[in-house]
């Protein structure tokens, strides 16, 4: 086969190229050597002249399925990037020593964060990713399983004072604090020991439930965690956290944070007799009304220049009392307030006119249809009744209105830290801080985490369920905070003068939001969104004999593929163990 290149320029004075491939042959006539040409194959695709060309030159073609086929195709991105999370933040030496119960542990884990379902179902997905063949768990039962989240449970303590170690002692929390809240979760079944009817933070009412206590360090990472019965009050559990600060952890110049429903009056005195442990919380509202009163240090005037204000008061001895008013807060109740007191006029509305028009009468029969419907919206506090046989009426106690109102948007902070360690705009940052715990809460049991329903039954498997949840979400803080320039994320939240108003969004965040890519034009993701594509980088099992081994080759990663094992610190692995 020969090939020629011809060059000329034409009239509009552009050069032009003409390349020609002719197949010809050789062949002897009589003495003389002649050549024919066979076919023109210019027309052909370059790929295909150069497939003729090298069969030509004597190479053997067979076909691309006889030369290579895949035997396997699993997801993988999406488990070896939280692998590699992991094995940096140390959790294989964490969990325990190498062993069977270790790689389930540490598959259920994995299987959390990338994909939470039951047990049974994380069991069954095992195998559909490269996850469960390289830790060796893809055929686990459900006795193994159980059995090493029975190993893990009893490793609880020893994880949780090394996480401790690193987060709540001096060197690692500098500010000495640490946050603590309460939240709870329903039970399916009615066999669980630990499940009982109480307050529901999931609003299922009518539904058995656990609680369990998280404790964070300032910035809302995940230490430790305990389960309580479901009927646990806030101040119970307080107590059973700070004795594992004090008794297991070794710590006992920590200052608790906590709101006011868990550090109370009664638990502050606990901890003035044993000494050491500070607290930061927040007064309830009559306590904040007292300090309000005519003669007390609470006045609105404190508030005209500045929206925070240091008061003392002789019920709170040795304590500073952080007094603030956010505007904003103060409008939003007041909405609110009217809206409730309107909304509760309209439901005794129909009980007034079936009492005048005579078809409802007698004073116990209109007491019993107004009790069902006055506290309701929590507004019967504001109305005065009067009822008699044949006559109802419904007046608002608006003097105890406007008294309530005249506190709207006011809270008072109460503490043992002094002004040396925090001046009052640090008080009022490090109690805003319970915020990092509530999001902990959100992704633990709805955004990412999926830890209600409790499907359990035996309460070590509840707590081991529960543990299992508080390691993942320890993984997910890494994660998000790793992955927030590929994500929506504010990665830098602008810092506010005043720390008493509602925090804001940077610019980049709202750019973020706004063009869906970030400054070098990638696409940007929700971080359930972000782990789905990297799942998309899956691992071939190639075979390119017959009775050869299989080869794993990874597809070729895209550029937010490999940016996000860039960011945290990690190679792509072609196996994860």
């Amino acid at each position: 086969m020969t090939s020629h290149r011809r060059h000329y320029v034409g009239k509009d004075g552009r050069e032009r190229v003409y390349e020609t491939h002719l197949l010809r042959r050789s062949f002897r006539d009589g003495g003389k050597v002649r050549n024919e040409t066979v076919a023109n194959l210019s027309h052909l695709p370059a790929e295909l002249i150069e497939v003729i060309r090298r069969s030509l030159a004597g190479e053997a073609f067979v076909p691309a399925e006889a030369a290579v086929s895949v035997v396997r195709s699993l997801p993988h991105g999406h488990v070896a990037a939280v692998w590699a999370q992991a094995r940096a933040v140390g959790f294989p030496a964490l969990l325990g020593p190498p062993g069977r119960d270790r790689d389930l542990v540490l598959a259920l884990i994995i299987s959390r964060v990338v994909a939470p379902a039951s047990k049974l179902a994380t069991l069954g997905s095992w195998a559909d990713t490269t996850l469960g063949v390289d830790l060796g768990v893809a055929g686990a039962g459900t006795d193994e399983v159980y059995a090493a989240m029975d190993w893990l449970l009893a490793r609880q303590d020893r994880i949780e004072v090394a996480l401790a170690g690193r987060h709540l002692a001096p060197a690692g929390n500098p500010a000495g604090m640490a946050l603590f809240d309460l939240s709870s979760s329903w039970v399916e079944g009615r066999h669980c020991p630990l499940a009982a009817r109480g307050y529901s933070r999931d609003g299922k009412k009518g539904k058995l439930q656990i609680e369990y206590g998280l404790l964070t360090d300032p910035a809302g990472r995940p230490v430790a965690v305990r389960v309580f019965p479901g009927n646990t009050a806030d101040p119970t559990a307080f107590v059973e956290a700070v004795d594992v600060v004090r008794e297991r952890f070794g710590l006992r110049e920590l200052v608790m944070v906590g709101d006011r429903g868990m550090i109370t009056s009664a638990r502050i005195e606990a901890l003035k007799d044993l000494g050491g442990t500070g607290w930061l919380t927040a007064l309830r509202a009559p306590q904040i009304a007292k300090l309000a009163a005519d003669d007390g240090p609470l006045q609105l005037s404190l508030f005209d220049q500045h929206d925070l204000a240091e008061i003392s008061h002789p019920d709170y001895p040795g304590e500073r009392l952080i007094a603030c008013r956010n505007p904003l807060l103060a409008t939003e109740r007041a909405r609110k307030r009217g809206e409730l007191l309107a909304a509760t006029e309209t439901a005794l509305a129909p009980i007034v006119a079936a009492v005048t028009q005579g078809r409802l009468a007698g004073a116990d029969q209109i007491g019993l249809r107004v009790g069902k419907v006055i506290n309701k919206f929590k507004m019967a506090k504001h109305f005065d009744l009067a009822i008699t046989d044949t006559t109802l009426s419904v007046t608002r106690r608006q003097a105890q209105i406007d008294a309530e109102a005249a506190l709207d948007g006011i809270y008072v902070l109460r503490t043992s830290m002094t002004a040396d360690r925090l001046d009052p705009a640090a008080v009022v940052t490090a109690y805003k801080n319970l915020a990092h715990v509530e999001r902990d809460f959100r992704q633990i049991k709805t955004d990412d985490l999926d830890l209600r329903p409790i499907h359990h039954r035996l309460e070590d498997r509840v707590r081991g369920h529960v543990l299992i949840c508080m390691l993942a979400a320890y993984l997910l803080w890494h994660l998000r905070r790793a992955w927030a320039p590929l994500t929506y994320t504010d990665e830098h939240p602008p810092t506010p003068d005043n720390p008493v108003t509602p925090a804001t969004r940077s610019a980049a965040a709202t750019a973020k939001a706004s063009h869906q890519h970030d400054t070098h034009g990638q696409t940007l993701h929700s971080f359930r969104g972000l782990l789905t594509h990297l799942a998309t980088l899956s691992r071939n099992d190639l075979r390119y004999s017959p009775n050869g081994p299989p080869v794993p080759v990874l597809t070729e990663p895209t550029t937010t593929q490999r940016r996000a094992f860039q960011l945290i610190g990690a190679s792509i692995p072609t196996r994860t163990k």
